[in-house]
């Protein structure tokens, strides 16, 4: 595909100016106009991209320069937006707040300049006027390889105080490419980890998705926008799309040891190993990429759902439950105690067993004093602290996932407590200021609080697959 794909970056000042709803509602609004919209977010956020899949009817893809190096941010973006028309790139937090302590490191900023595309800064114009202009000066002018293209205003009251706001913009020299109005807020229901996935409201989200598209088309100029889009040019750094099949590996750092691949070259079509891959309103955090690195290494992935099923699909040799909201239903999967006892067998067995956080916790004993799988001899618990940031983390032992040694970047998020942190054989050794290990290594199993992007060290897939088939 042509490196030189149509694209923005939508951005903001900081957190709760309007970002989400300007991303999805363009999103929806060129998708409406014909446009085939490749839909992206900045940073490890699970949530957004489902509702961008709504607004465009495309995987939402995720572009972490933290999780997997600044070096595959181009070509996980050329991958996701192949046969797209245009693509647009939901930044996080505020454009320039990065990797705390690591500088730009993936802010939005940082990723905008890696794929040489527009920032559009949304603005929250609500309680100022004439003082908007130093406000994008500021941001406009704060790093000269960032190009802010335009603005959007949101939450303007009037007329009289849209024209105040144009006219002091008019002195800042970026053009206002959009104006909304002060409205009732779409409906976007918020819990304790954000927004509510769209799994678990699908009928309200087409709907709240339409409101937004409504709103954004009403009041930006869709034609700049994709102008601005158009004008963008060719990927720095003559980047290829990334590609399950033969995914690039990041550059060796002087102290990290890969995992080396496992297996052969290509994969064993006589004997597809089934891995069951947990999905449904409880189970809905992952990656796309993650399930296209199974498959291409020869992987038959099926999908099923803890609340409703009560046994792993036929054939089942691994298992893989990522993240999402357990502690919501913990009523409904404690009551699946069939298929409880099918994951226990299973996991016992010695059969290949990948837990992130949420499945982290539906391995444990109990979670809130309900029982769950009882993999791991460990209780989980709801806790007011927030756990939240990036991990850069060392494999202790072997594992099903990677070898002695293999360094991985991770992120937490979560407002859970296990106790004991960790087992016997820790999954994860965590650098930094305070060391410390974390997570559950047992027969076949690997349990872990690290949210981890599989792109970053595509070895991890093959070698999941590799040990499923030869279970």
């Amino acid at each position: 595909m042509s490196a030189s794909v149509p694209r923005l970056v939508i951005a903001a000042p900081s957190s709760g100016s309007g970002k989400t709803t300007v991303a999805t509602g363009l999103m929806a609004a060129f998708a409406a106009r014909g446009l085939a919209v490749s839909p992206h977010k900045v940073g490890p956020d699970y949530i957004d991209p489902g509702y961008h899949a709504l607004a465009t009817g495309r995987v939402g893809r995720n572009l972490d320069a933290y999780l997997c190096g600044p070096e595959l941010v181009g070509p996980l973006f050329l991958h996701g937006a192949q046969g797209c028309d245009i693509a647009v790139v939901e930044g996080v937090m505020g454009l320039y707040d990065g990797a705390a302590g690591e500088g730009e490191l993936a802010s939005t900023a940082h990723v905008a300049k890696l794929l040489g595309a527009p920032v559009v800064l949304v603005v929250d114009a609500s309680s100022q006027s004439r003082s908007v202009a130093a406000l994008v000066h500021g941001f406009a002018s704060w790093d000269p390889e960032v190009r802010v293209g335009g603005v959007i205003l949101n939450k303007v009251a009037s007329d009289r105080h849209e024209e105040l706001l144009r006219e002091a913009l008019e002195q800042a020299g970026v053009p206002v490419l959009g104006v909304l109005r002060r409205v009732p807020q779409v409906d976007t229901p918020s819990r304790h980890l954000g927004l509510v996935p769209v799994a678990e409201r699908h009928a309200a989200a087409v709907e709240a998705v339409a409101a937004m598209g409504a709103q954004v088309s009403d009041g930006c100029d869709l034609g700049a926008l994709e102008a601005l889009a158009r004008a963008a040019g060719a990927v720095p750094g003559g980047s290829a799309p990334w590609t399950p099949a033969s995914p690039a590996h990041h550059p060796t750092r002087s102290d990290e040891r890969l995992t080396p691949p496992s297996g052969p070259a290509q994969p064993d079509k006589q004997r597809a190993p089934v891995i069951a891959v947990a999905g449904g309103s409880a189970f809905t955090f992952s990656y796309a990429e993650h399930t296209e690195l199974l498959t291409a290494a020869g992987a038959d992935v099926v999908p099923f759902d803890p609340l409703r099923d009560e046994e792993l699909p036929e054939g089942t040799a691994g298992l893989v439950i990522g993240g999402g909201f357990p502690e919501v239903y913990a009523s409904e999967l404690s009551a699946n105690e069939p298929l409880r006892k099918a994951v226990a067998a299973l996991a016992e067995s010695g059969a290949p067993v990948a837990a992130e956080c949420a499945g982290l916790l539906y391995l444990c004993r109990e979670l809130d004093g309900l029982p769950m799988c009882g993999v791991l001899d460990a209780g989980a618990r709801m806790t007011e602290r927030l756990t939240l940031g990036y991990r850069d983390a060392v494999a202790i032992g072997d594992s099903v996932l990677a070898a002695a040694g293999t360094r991985m970047r991770g992120h937490e998020f979560h407002r859970t407590v296990v106790e004991p942190g960790s087992g016997a054989e820790p999954a994860w050794g965590v650098r930094g200021p305070r060391p410390r290990v974390e997570g559950f290594v047992q027969r076949g199993v690997h349990a872990s609080y690290l949210h981890t992007h599989w792109a970053s060290e595509p070895g991890v897939a093959r070698r999941f697959v590799e040990r499923c088939r030869t279970s």
